[in-house]
């Protein structure tokens, strides 16, 4: 079937090589399209393509669905569950010994960061593989899928950054010892239920300090909650006292939290976190950091539909690498530069 490049979904599989207007080879036969793909096509300015057809069409509508998994889900989905299921036996583990086993730790989470590598279109990966369930655990192993990515991305090696994710799987051990009815208590905490709560902090230190020697994976623990300016617990540090790994911890940490099915109700506009993110690093996250997080965040959201709040819709094609919120976005045959063009203000983007 023939479709117009703006009406190509991932999972859609090219039947032809693509060619350019000059001849210069683009994608090859049979290339499944994501994300990336479908920015190239848009850049070298590719109308129309040849695809297979999708395996399924949603009358009522014409709207089309591919039901075509993401690649890397079958493989990826098991080892998630898996990390989530064994988070749960390690914090049952630490909250009766005070200790953590570090084999357990690795067994567990290093085959899901060996996956990680071969996938980078991480807003869609937690998306799917979130649910409303165990939101404790799930959160750990997002935080430690996400700090990986984040230390790889501010210059780490990815034997450091392997350490990372694990300071970031680790960040919230101490809510072990924290009694189920303060960590889950649906409405407003009491003062002193909230200053129980912010102990965990302090609980991980001892906990991770007391299972191996790994001083930095135990500040992820103690630190992820200090502010850099100030305003954060339980010590109340502020700038280059804080641990570069708790200040990566701190972003992911808040980002999980807010894509979370749990903590963020409302249809979940990943745009307006990242702006969140984005504001926060005004003051309180830090700022290298946190921009480094977004500036790799925003390609995942290339070729993925948006409103605008004229209530037109369009498709973003390419981001900015330092205006973040005002890609490149195309509308029909029209290509809006939201850099340039400042009345466009994206409303809500569709994944």
């Amino acid at each position: 079937m023939r479709v117009h490049v703006t009406d190509l979904i991932d999972g859609d599989r090219l039947l032809n090589d693509t060619f350019n207007d000059y001849g210069l080879h683009v994608l090859s036969k049979g290339t499944v399209l994501n994300s990336q793909e479908i920015s190239r096509l848009f850049q070298h300015r590719i109308d129309y393509v040849d695809i297979d057809e999708r395996v399924s069409e949603v009358a009522e509508g014409r709207t089309l669905e591919s039901t075509i998994n993401p690649k890397w889900l079958p493989t990826v989905q098991p080892l998630y569950e898996n990390a989530v299921k064994n988070c749960e036996g390690i914090f049952s583990t630490a909250a009766a010994s005070g200790k953590i086993d570090d084999a357990q730790v690795t067994s567990m989470f290093g085959p899901l960061l060996d996956n990680l590598q071969l996938e980078r279109d991480v807003v869609s990966m937690l998306l799917l593989l979130n649910t409303k369930d165990d939101y404790t655990y799930q959160h750990s192993v997002q935080v430690g899928m996400l700090s990986y990515y984040l230390a790889s991305w501010v210059g780490y090696t990815d034997e450091e950054a392997v350490k990372v994710g694990k300071a970031g799987f680790l960040h919230d051990i101490g809510k072990c010892r924290i009694e189920d009815q303060v960590l889950n208590k649906p409405g407003r905490l009491t003062e002193e239920e909230y200053e129980e709560v912010k102990k965990h902090t302090i609980y991980g230190h001892e906990i991770i300090l007391q299972s191996f020697d790994e001083p930095f994976v135990a500040y992820g623990a103690l630190q992820h909650h200090e502010r850099n300016d100030g305003t954060g617990y339980p010590h109340g540090l502020s700038g280059d006292e804080i641990h570069p790994v708790s200040k990566i911890i701190a972003v992911v940490d808040i980002y999980s939290a807010m894509i979370s099915q749990r903590v963020y109700q409302q249809k979940r506009d990943l745009l307006y976190v990242l702006r969140e993110l984005y504001r926060l690093s005004f003051k309180e996250l830090d700022p290298s950091t946190t921009h480094t997080f977004i500036r790799h965040m925003m390609p995942n959201f290339i070729g993925k539909r948006v409103e605008l709040v004229s209530g037109e819709s369009g498709l973003i094609v390419m981001t900015h690498p330092t205006e973040f919120f005002r890609p490149l976005i195309q509308i029909d045959n029209e290509f809006i530069d939201m850099s340039i063009e400042r009345d466009y203000e994206i409303q809500h983007v569709y994944l």
